[in-house]
């Protein structure tokens, strides 16, 4: 096939495209310029996307002996991931950031730029597997390595990208593998850090970052039953889960501490209450797809795991469509996951499919006064 390797410039996606060579493809690397204005070098392994890394992914093609280009796809990656990623956080929601990306840019944006140039698939370095069943239908499924695995991130791939998307790396058991073969092959980027953190935030201060574009307004921090026990300074910069940083000038009657539970940007209030309370029963979202085949009956309650986050475990789960959105209820509560995450299903190693969640159902009940 025609293939064309998204080279980040890091070592899984230099591999990646090397093997597609050693298949017979005909490869030609691209690496997308996500910013008009890259930083030079990394820090350490923060961030990706630098002008560093487009030399790092130029040398590995180099080496390689396939054709490479840097693709421009910073206005694309400004509004589809960038200018949502704030409006999330806007609307009280915590957004994932790499699924967007994956989602508008590599499989979408880059995906549909590939297939009018004539390419048949789109290779990447992510871990996943893609397998096909007996009537020919292609399913996305776990990486053998699950301590690398990244199926998560690539749930929101539907069945017509998931038909021209490659994952050579898929079967690899372990990352230590696939730098040796790097450092075999002459890679300069063996050894390189693997990247973490939001790519367009590289020194991790997502606070800072937010405050900045946001903006902040004083507001209220309330109880579960709507009394007031704080105030702040910007609803935007707070998310479920935390602790630390409220500030109450109120105690809870039991002496124990709050944790933040909901942020209600509408008001500019932040809702706090006992660890417990975050344990939901119940998540849902409208905003769905599946990774291939539906379920047979979708409007039944079936069987699942569900996972809310990319190094979290799969926890069982059933799931129904009713009224315009997948509800998930887990067999044992889960724990802090705020509107804007992700769920992916999953059936056995195969991901089913995925929803943005809009609502949740804490396991906890608020007390009768």
């Amino acid at each position: 096939m025609k293939v064309l390797a998204a080279m980040s410039g890091g070592v899984d996606s230099a591999v990646a495209a090397a093997r597609a060579v050693d298949a017979g493809h005909e490869v030609v690397g691209v690496h997308l310029a996500l910013s008009r204005m890259p930083g030079t070098l990394r820090t350490g392994a923060r961030g990706c996307c630098t002008i560093e890394d487009s030399m790092d992914a130029q040398r590995a093609a180099n080496i390689i002996g396939i054709p490479y280009y840097v693709w421009d796809f910073s206005e694309r990656f400004a509004l589809d991931v960038v200018d949502d990623f704030v409006a999330e956080y806007s609307a009280g929601r915590t957004p994932n950031p790499c699924m967007r990306c994956n989602e508008r840019i590599k499989f979408a944006a880059l995906l549909e730029k590939a297939l009018d140039l004539g390419f048949d698939a789109v290779a990447t370095g992510h871990y996943a597997t893609i397998l096909t069943d007996d009537d020919g239908n292609r399913e996305l499924h776990r990486a053998a390595a699950w301590a690398k695995d990244q199926s998560y991130v690539l749930g929101v791939l539907t069945a017509e990208q998931l038909a021209h998307s490659m994952f050579p790396l898929g079967a690899t058991p372990s990352k230590a593998e696939v730098r040796a073969e790097a450092a075999e092959r002459g890679f300069s980027v063996a050894t390189k850090p693997d990247s973490h953190d939001i790519c367009f935030i590289p020194d991790g201060d997502t606070r800072g970052w937010l405050a900045d574009r946001v903006g902040a307004e004083a507001g209220v921090i309330l109880e579960r039953d709507g009394s007031v026990v704080g105030s702040h300074e910007g609803a935007a910069a707070f998310t479920v889960g935390q602790r630390k940083g409220l500030h109450l000038g109120v105690p809870s009657p039991d002496g124990r501490p709050r944790f933040v539970l909901e942020v209600r940007p509408s008001s500019n209030t932040v809702v706090v209450g006992p660890k417990e309370a975050l344990d939901l029963a119940e998540v849902a979202g409208s905003k769905f797809s599946w990774a291939g085949l539906a379920p047979a009956d979708p409007f039944t309650e079936f069987a699942c795991h569900v996972q809310i986050r990319a190094h979290a475990d799969p926890v069982p789960a059933v799931a129904v469509l009713r009224d315009g959105e997948i509800i998930i209820r887990p067999d044992v509560p889960l724990n802090g996951v705020a509107p804007g995450q992700t769920a992916v299903l999953y059936l056995g190693t195969r991901v089913l499919g995925q929803c943005t969640i809009d609502r949740t159902v804490s396991a906890v009940p608020l007390p009768a006064r």
